[in-house]
């Protein structure tokens, strides 16, 4: 058994990172891989740190693309790797959420309500990205993918038909090249700054802060009036993420940033 007290101990979620820790024994134990459902990006980071240190452990994970922030974790010992034996692949499908969504325009995370509403469960949603007014795509697990297909449902006041799709189908966000960004603002506060540095208005940004798709540090933050600092990391559900290089202040009592969004 992992010393789970040790691997807990500091940790800002530890009742979702004692599970995949448990993953991890079961791993271990019973010399098989083990896929776990999709975990955000700021838990698998927290877990590859505290994993990494066990020689006989290999992490691996799959998101269903490249550059898929949810992701499914691989765990299995350290001799499969070395011994040259290939996993099992995750179980990855894609969903087609069909509507129209030209008078209530809808976020990510209004989508994955929509899911959660219709049946599946947190652990089975991968990334989502929106398709214009049309709705949206994301990547599942295949038992959300056989649960969901055929199904009607609704995200915000609109209703939805849901099909599943071979992954292959799917068309991809585009790939975000890293950007560099300058901009001069009044305050540090989040939602002017993210606003800034994500090309939306302050307003709406302000919205998507207090509606819990913001996260500072990977830390949820719903205050738009929080003040940033050098370093800080934003991320925006479905849009990347902004990290704060450079802060200045101006002789007009202002302030110079400079960003790098990716």
């Amino acid at each position: 058994m992992l010393p789970r007290d040790h691997l807990l101990k500091g940790s800002g979620r530890p009742e979702a990172l004692l599970p995949l820790i448990l993953l991890a024994e079961e791993a271990l134990r019973t010399w098989e891989p083990v896929w776990s459902g999709f975990v955000a990006a700021d838990l698998r980071e927290d877990l590859q740190q505290r994993l990494g240190e066990l020689s006989e452990l290999r992490l691996g994970s799959d998101g269903g693309w490249p550059d898929a922030e949810r992701r499914c974790v691989l765990l299995q010992r350290q001799e499969l790797t070395a011994a040259g034996e290939t996993p099992p692949a995750a179980a990855l499908q894609g969903l087609v959420v069909s509507g129209n969504f030209l008078f209530d325009p809808a976020e990510p995370g209004d989508i994955r309500q929509g899911l959660l509403a219709a049946g599946a469960a947190a652990d089975q949603l991968g990334d989502i990205w929106l398709r214009g007014d049309r709705g949206g795509q994301v990547v599942v697990s295949a038992a959300a993918a056989e649960r969901l297909h055929g199904r009607d449902g609704q995200v915000r006041t609109v209703s939805v038909q849901l099909e599943a799709v071979p992954l292959e189908q799917l068309q991809w966000p585009a790939s975000r090249a890293p950007r560099r960004l300058s901009s001069v603002e009044a305050s540090l506060r989040l939602d002017a700054v993210a606003s800034a540095g994500f090309g939306l208005s302050r307003s709406r940004m302000a919205e998507l802060i207090r509606g819990g798709a913001v996260r500072v540090n990977w830390q949820a933050v719903s205050t738009p009036s929080r003040d940033l600092a050098c370093g800080d990391r934003v991320r925006l559900e479905g849009r990347g993420e902004l990290e704060i290089l450079e802060i200045q202040a101006t002789k007009r009592e202002r302030w110079r940033l400079v960003m790098e969004r990716r």
